[in-house]
């Protein structure tokens, strides 16, 4: 116990009513009275306190999410470090970046109401069938080796030579794949937008692909993302 926690632990001690000064206690347990008076008074918390209420994660969570880095290095996926925030986000159940808190600033009944109340009324205006009402989303994914990007891993995975032919430098292949959940709770066909300049599509992307087991739409596009023309399609 330190000569600060001591002094707080002789003030919490007192009987209600008892008179005592700070600079007496703090003479006596060698702390400084200035400090004592405002951590007393609450002004000001221990070093340890405060770093532990600034953290993100708890220790039981910091200890999960480093097990979980080990697991992916051990599957030859070292993550990066948005990956890593992502991954503390999750299990903090809050957002590292703070758009948890922005979105939570912006949770209005009356917001909602200025939006939903209008689309209600032109969905029953137009008679919409919700199997035409739906959400789109595209996400891209990097293929093959990626160009410079920081992993994380541990030391002795990196000295075992298992994970130098993944963070290389090397070329880099840009798909996107395009989805759509309808209000009904069906989906529209998914579709993949491969990256070519002219616009073809080439026998080795399809070489797992099985039209009788599989459903997906594939077309290309000369960056690999998706267009007005792609979209509507």
């Amino acid at each position: 116990m330190t000569g600060i926690e001591a002094a707080l632990a002789a003030i919490e001690s007192l009987s209600l009513g008892d008179d005592f000064t700070y600079a007496n206690i703090a003479a006596k347990y060698d702390c400084d009275r200035s400090t004592l008076s405002r951590r007393h008074r609450g002004l000001t918390r221990a070093r340890a306190t405060a770093l532990a209420n600034g953290r993100l994660l708890n220790n039981t969570q910091e200890s999960e999410l480093v097990k979980y880095i080990h697991t992916l290095v051990s599957r030859g996926l070292p993550p990066s470090k948005p990956m890593i925030r992502n991954f503390a986000s999750q299990i903090a159940q809050k957002d590292a970046s703070g758009l948890g808190r922005n979105r939570f600033k912006a949770d209005s009944a009356f917001k909602y109401r200025l939006y939903f109340e209008p689309l209600k009324r032109k969905i029953e205006q137009y008679n919409v069938d919700h199997r035409h009402i739906y959400n789109m989303d595209e996400k891209g994914f990097l293929i093959g080796v990626l160009s410079k990007m920081k992993r994380v891993f541990s030391k002795s995975a990196f000295e075992e030579g298992k994970l130098r032919h993944i963070i290389q430098d090397g070329n880099r292949e840009w798909i996107t794949t395009i989805a759509c959940i309808c209000a009904d709770g069906t989906s529209l066909t998914p579709a993949l937008i491969y990256q070519a300049q002219s616009g073809a599509i080439q026998d080795t992307w399809l070489q797992d692909f099985n039209p009788e087991q599989h459903r997906a739409f594939f077309t290309s596009s000369p960056s690999g993302w998706t267009s007005h023309d792609i979209g509507l399609a």
